[in-house]
């Protein structure tokens, strides 16, 4: 690798350890041993390099979701049996990628004050939200934009929802099972 990835590589652990706004370019330094000098000839600024380094580590994230939708098998499960065992898949995911998950939220904070990252992650949550419509529903983005955005839109409310719970208080999150019932009970009622 070269000093571009070593930053690139540096700067997503920083994140994951320390947070986006809490990083300088002196810990990324550190942290991919290269020197301040090739932050400015490859990235031309921290800023750049974070940002750069914010989506990867969210492309990341998004991966890790959307490996565990289609790793969920579906052969001889019902929908609801579908949906709680994705949500079980990504509620076990929670803890062995808790940086990832801590540095999505670091992102958010940030979005409120750089236009670019704000770009980035409205671009990330179309993309998902054409995903999980796809992927639950069969429905296509492009074919049925209004009822992918309504559905996915319905799913990565859910996700955000989900993950501030067990980010913050895992003792009293829901399990994939509660999330099913949950959702039955309310389609139920409507």
């Amino acid at each position: 690798m070269g000093h571009r990835e070593d930053l690139l590589d540096g700067a997503v652990r920083c994140i994951y350890e320390k947070g986006y706004g809490r990083t300088t370019a002196r810990d990324i330094v550190a942290a991919s041993g290269t020197n301040l000098g090739s932050i400015g000839y490859h990235y031309g600024s921290t800023e750049a390099l974070l940002n750069a380094a914010l989506e990867k580590a969210l492309e990341d994230w998004g991966m890790q979701l959307a490996n565990a939708l289609l790793s969920t098998d579906a052969d001889g499960l019902s929908q609801r049996e579908r949906f709680e065992a994705y949500w079980s898949g990504v509620i076990a995911s929670i803890s062995t990628h808790r940086p990832a998950f801590m540095a999505s939220f670091d992102a958010f904070v940030q979005a409120e004050h750089a236009p670019a990252v704000r770009a980035m992650i409205a671009e990330g949550l179309q993309g998902a939200r054409d995903l999980w419509a796809s992927v639950f529903h069969g429905i296509d983005a492009a074919a049925e934009p209004q009822k992918a955005f309504q559905v996915g839109s319905l799913y990565q409310a859910l996700i955000s929802g989900v993950l501030v719970q067990w980010m913050i208080d895992p003792a009293n999150a829901p399990t994939g099972h509660d999330l099913a019932e949950a959702l039955r009970l309310v389609a139920g009622s409507l």
